[in-house]
């Protein structure tokens, strides 16, 4: 497995953001953890162990939020100085059912424009099969005063 991001350089890449906000992120929740940080390229893994659904498998709502994660930050990484990145829609199709391990899941941006950011984010388990391909695109805006 690739080492992990430290959460240092995943505050310097992310610079702005209040960090009051950044401590209460759903990520920790979920086990996600950045290793790999690019404006090209966000990679992330999490546990399937804890994000279980009723019939011990990953949760199709735990893809969304590893996929929503991904994407939102290489969004954020090609936005701009001053400009933040919200997610607008966000599209998952579940492949295959994963029961134990982690997940890898691979952001890439398909379009950067000035007003959203499309990115592609692929998950998969721990022999690279495809679970999840997700699509989020994200609005772009100037960031407000104090953000």
């Amino acid at each position: 497995m690739t080492e992990h991001v430290s959460e240092a350089e995943i505050r310097e890449q992310l610079a702005g953001i209040n960090p009051q906000v950044a401590d209460q992120q759903l990520n920790g929740k979920v086990g996600l953890s950045f290793t790999e940080l690019s404006p090209g390229r966000v990679v992330g893994t999490m546990p399937v162990e804890g994000n279980l659904q009723p019939y011990g498998l990953l949760h199709g709502g735990a893809n969304a939020v590893m996929a929503e994660a991904l994407g939102s930050t290489v969004a954020a990484l090609n936005a701009g100085a001053g400009r933040a990145a919200m997610g607008l829609e966000l599209s998952c199709t579940h492949h295959r059912a994963v029961r134990a391990g982690y997940v890898t899941g691979v952001a890439t941006p398909l379009h950067v424009g000035r007003g959203t950011i499309t990115a592609e984010i692929v998950i998969t388990d721990e022999s690279g099969r495809r679970t999840c391909t997700a699509r989020l695109t994200c609005i772009v805006r100037d960031k407000p005063p104090g953000a």
